[in-house]
């Protein structure tokens, strides 16, 4: 297992890198003033561009959404990568050789990924450009016959695999790749008389990642005299795990972002077709049940938290094949946040078979009918009893009622439970019974073994172990509320709104902050010295200042945003970022330089004022008492504080 990454390199990394250059790839930027650039923003939408960018700084923030971090913080939600990933895609952009800590990754195996991930890039341009030859008349009849033209193909990349043994292993052979990395890439597979080509006579769909490497192949048989498989795919490889690869990420994972939504279909031209249609969230698992690392993957790109509502619509044919995937699924369902739903067309059509019968509309309105997972699988298991008979509706209710037992929002248990008793053909009150005594018995198991040890997993919204049976589901949540310590409630975040603004003092608080966090080299060092030493009112401005402070040299470091939010707390993370990237009120060098000198300097005098009124105040109450010396001090004191106040007025009169 590789290292992690030494720190030095993360920051020679970050500060080698044109944080403008990596935003302006996916958003138009403009300026907006002094060392601000601001655009619209890619997290949500938006009419108002509120999302600015701070190179100077290495920093982004979004006063709509509120999202912001640095260069690889965008990488990692942009293109939904882990932050690794993030910094060594960087590092490859500039060039830059990574160092390791615990040893670091094996340099052997980096290079045999590298060079399978060259050999699929070159099969993938290979395999498009055969689409254009006579023989690959069949499969672009087969694309046409299901409604897709050129454009389609050029879209998804889909190729043509000749029948030949050697076309592709010769091709790459001359592009200097050996046998033996063809056979690594899955491209190829060793015979009696060497390598051959492992796709012959099919169309081919280049498979993508998420940071639009191609990692695979899946293939479909043309000819009727291919004894091979209808799919065949590309066998597992260093890049290639097919428990954890899902076609069409590559295309629909900004969708997926910014609509809050996945759909789950079986095949390649299923996702064509959706695609085509407008549901642009469409992917699929390739050669292999929905499982576990699947749901990893969704889980990322969707951010799936409790945060914001997001939906999981999965499409399954509705024979028995299909059904039996859907109730796969649906004993994963507990490893979502997410809403999980089940869409099926009319008539047994799958989306592709649906979109070239119906057209588009179709398959949209397919998706838009989509059913709870639950209220499907709470049909399946009572579809299997026989309900002429009083064992039959026994059984049915006491293995769907867990089901019911177990839907997360509570307000829709009671009319599911109707449902139920609707469908077995029992009273409604009976079948409250047993939703509610199916609810019960997790938490009587739950105590009964308060003392095992507890697997880690993740949590859902609700708090309930991820990928447990419905019934089974329901335990650690039911468990009694002496069992463990209460969990503080998380603190919501501080944004620049939530300070108070009635006051010019309060507001020459937060400019001083943004002067200091953004622009600290431009006033004088010794007027910045100065308001170093003094006091400020508002208690998250000052723990905002503190944590700069630390910073050494915070004037000269271009991370210093970065090391401020690290050694906040996660609550104040978000009024850092919002003060460290406010529009300030200034376009020019030269007019910058004088704001960020006047805001230092008022605040200045703003103290001398309330220091001066303390020490009248004091002379005023004390006078007649106070040793005759103490008060000639105080009117020492005061007639500096005055010479000091007046020559800090001429210097912005």
């Amino acid at each position: 297992m590789a290292g992690r990454i030494t720190r030095a390199d993360i920051d020679a990394i970050r500060s080698r890198t044109d944080i403008a250059e990596i935003v302006g790839q996916y958003v138009t930027l403009k300026s907006a003033g002094i060392g601000s650039l601001k655009g619209l923003c890619p997290f949500h939408d938006e009419r108002t561009p509120s999302f600015h960018v701070r190179p100077q700084l290495g920093y982004y923030h979004c006063f709509g959404c509120g999202e912001g971090g640095d260069v690889f913080t965008f990488l990692q939600k942009m293109e939904h990568v882990t932050f690794a990933e993030a910094v060594e895609q960087l590092a490859g952009r500039i060039g830059y050789q990574l160092h390791y800590e615990d040893g670091g990754p094996d340099r052997e195996a980096q290079g045999q990924r590298a060079r399978i991930l060259e050999a699929n890039e070159a099969a993938r341009h290979w395999f498009a450009a055969q689409m254009g030859t006579s023989e690959a008349r069949p499969a672009r009849e087969e694309l046409l016959r299901r409604h897709f033209g050129s454009d389609a193909a050029a879209r998804f990349g889909v190729g043509y695999a000749p029948r030949g043994w050697n076309g592709l292993r010769d091709h790459l052979r001359g592009r200097g790749f050996s046998d033996d990395e063809l056979v690594a890439a899955g491209l190829a597979s060793h015979g009696r008389r060497g390598a051959y080509d492992r796709f012959r006579g099919r169309l081919v769909w280049p498979i993508v990642d998420v940071t639009g490497r191609t990692i695979g192949f899946g293939a479909r048989r043309l000819y009727e005299d291919d004894e091979g498989p209808k799919y065949l795919n590309t066998p597992e490889t260093a890049v290639y795990h097919k428990a954890r690869v899902l076609y069409g990420l590559d295309l629909a994972k900004r969708a997926i972002a910014r609509s809050r939504q996945v759909v789950v279909v079986e095949g390649y031209t299923d996702v064509m077709a959706c695609h085509m249609a407008g549901v642009e969230t469409a992917v699929a698992t390739c050669g292999t049940a929905f499982g576990p690392g699947h749901i990893e993957v969704i889980r990322r790109i969707l951010g799936d938290d409790a945060s914001r509502p997001a939906e999981v619509i999965f499409t399954f044919d509705p024979d028995a094949a299909g059904q039996k995937a859907a109730l796969r699924a649906f004993a994963e369902e507990r490893r979502f946040v997410a809403q999980t739903y089940i869409a099926i067309a009319p008539d047994g059509l799958d989306p592709s078979d649906l979109r070239q019968e119906r057209g588009d509309q179709a398959v949209r309105s397919m998706v838009e009918a989509k059913t709870p997972l639950f209220e499907f699988a709470m049909r399946q298991v009572v579809s299997r009893f026989d309900l002429d008979t009083v064992e039959g509706r026994v059984q049915a209710l006491r293995q769907a009622a867990p089901i019911v037992a177990d839907i997360r929002d509570q307000a829709l248990r009671p009319g599911y439970t109707r449902v139920l008793a609707g469908l077995v053909g029992v009273d409604p009150a009976e079948a409250t019974r047993a939703v509610t005594q199916a609810g019960r018995r997790p938490r009587e198991d739950a105590l009964a073994d308060r003392s095992a040890p507890r697997a880690r997993h993740v949590v859902p919204s609700d708090g309930r172990p991820a990928g447990t049976g419905p019934a089974a589901a329901a335990a650690s949540s039911l468990a009694s509320p002496g069992d463990a310590t209460p969990t503080p409630a998380p603190q919501p975040p501080v944004r620049l709104a939530d300070l108070p603004a009635g006051s010019p003092q309060a507001r020459r608080e937060v400019q001083v902050v943004q002067v200091l966090l953004q622009v600290p080299d431009l006033p004088p060092a010794e007027l910045r010295e100065r308001v170093e030493q003094l006091p400020v009112n508002e208690p998250r401005l000052r723990e905002v200042l503190r944590a700069l402070y630390a910073v050494p040299r915070y004037q000269e470091a271009r991370d210093r945003l970065e090391r401020v939010s690290e050694a906040l707390p996660e609550p104040l993370r978000p009024l850092a970022a919002e003060l460290g990237v406010a529009d300030l009120p200034v376009t020019t060098g030269d007019e910058a330089r004088a704001w960020a000198t006047e805001v230092l300097t008022r605040y200045v005098i703003d103290r001398l004022d309330q220091r001066i009124r303390e020490l009248l105040g004091r002379l005023s109450r004390g006078a007649r008492v106070a040793p005759p010396e103490q008060v000639r001090g105080v009117q020492r004191m005061l007639v500096d504080l005055e010479r000091e106040r007046r020559a800090l007025r001429e210097t912005i009169s």
